[in-house]
């Protein structure tokens, strides 16, 4: 399984993307992330889905970008050639994949701004090629496993939000979802883009980079549990006979 994370705010994007992968008994780390920097030509992707699939689309995609990276001015333009890939893996791959009980399950996030975009831009990807773009009302998409680290960023994230505080959001999404499945885990990659910056900026963290953070975020909610009201508790607790609820709490 895979984390990947892409965050679509007013000053600029965020991605995060564990680097676990999974195949039976086996567990290895490889990234999941592609990057591009040009003079106004900056993107990147995560992806999602089997490694195969992922490798070859990227490959092809690269091969398209060193002969024809100067007729996209525009981020959607590189998406669409980067789809015309992953459809080019489908047809030559799809069959062998079916008849191994395999599907063709690559998923893609792809951010960047292009010198003609007037803003910088995200997308997600299907794997039949299709897509659709991340606009302001829920500025972010999650690929992989998706369940765990929606409610923080849903409860925090907003458009507007600040780069340093959605930033946040994003690393604790992550620890929710790497605390709850076995198959996402560090180290993460960082992706930062800043409006009209047209540099992509990558770090890595390990997991003793940011452990402090995660014990300290448990901390926070065990105290913010502890602080929280429990007189709508009442009613409940006082039909319970009151010498069983005390040998209960010995």
């Amino acid at each position: 399984m895979t984390f990947c994370l892409g965050i679509r705010l007013k000053t600029g994007l965020i991605g995060l993307s564990d680097t676990r992968i999974t195949s039976g008994n086996e567990t290895t780390r490889a990234k999941k992330v592609f990057t591009l920097n040009r003079k106004k030509h900056s993107l990147f992707i995560m992806t999602s889905g089997l490694r195969s699939i992922r490798d070859k689309a990227i490959t092809y995609f690269n091969e398209v970008l060193e002969e024809q990276d100067q007729y996209f001015n525009k981020l959607y333009k590189g998406v669409n050639a980067f789809a015309e890939q992953v459809r080019r893996v489908n047809q030559e791959d799809s069959k062998s994949l079916v008849d191994s009980g395999l599907n063709f399950n690559l998923h893609a996030i792809v951010g960047g701004q292009l010198e003609d975009d007037e803003r910088h831009k995200l997308f997600m990807l299907y794997p039949q090629g299709n897509w659709i773009e991340i606009g302001q009302a829920t500025p972010y998409i999650i690929i992989g496993n998706t369940g765990f680290g929606r409610p923080i960023l849903d409860r925090s994230v907003r458009y507007e939000s600040d780069i340093k505080y959605s930033l946040k959001s994003a690393f604790l999404s992550f620890d929710a979802t790497r605390i709850s499945s076995n198959d996402v885990d560090y180290p993460i990659d960082i992706i930062l883009y800043l409006h009209n910056s047209y540099n992509i900026i990558e770090h890595r963290f390990e997991y003793n980079d940011l452990e402090k953070i995660s014990d300290l975020w448990r901390k926070k909610i065990e105290k913010g549990l502890n602080e929280l009201p429990d007189d709508w508790m009442n009613h409940i607790f006082a039909k319970l006979n009151h010498k069983n609820l005390d040998e209960i709490a010995l």
